[in-house]
């Protein structure tokens, strides 16, 4: 059993910056592929970001690259997203994820583990 606890999220103005951090309880973490993922009121849930165990490979959502990144820290149990530039169109509640395959994926189907969730709001 894996428990994600994910913090950083609130109030930015548009152009600001927020790093989320999600942390992970468990010792087979370095083995989990972590991914992001945001739902804005009213909309489903959709893919943001996903790395795989090592970092070596990373995805991004075309509406955030260049300007999210996501990274881990496998010694810290932690990965973070990093947020810049952000809009009002990125206000939601984003939720860490992990998966017990190695290999990073988009489809939230993938993903075993889920946070609870943060919330984000990007005023304009």
């Amino acid at each position: 059993q894996v428990q994600l606890v994910e913090s950083g999220g609130g109030l930015v103005q548009a152009g600001g910056s927020l790093r989320l951090s999600c942390a992970a309880s468990g010792r087979t973490f370095s083995s989990y592929a972590m991914g992001w993922f945001r739902q804005a009121p009213g909309k489903e849930r959709e893919f943001v970001a996903a790395i795989s165990w090592s970092g070596a490979t990373t995805y991004y959502e075309d509406s955030v690259k260049g300007r999210f990144t996501i990274s881990r820290d496998n010694a810290k149990n932690t990965v973070y997203l990093q947020m810049n530039s952000l809009k009002p169109e990125d206000t939601a509640v984003y939720y860490c994820a992990a998966d017990t395959a190695i290999i990073a994926t988009i489809d939230s189907s993938d993903y075993d583990y889920w946070g609870q969730g943060t919330q984000v709001t990007v005023s304009s």
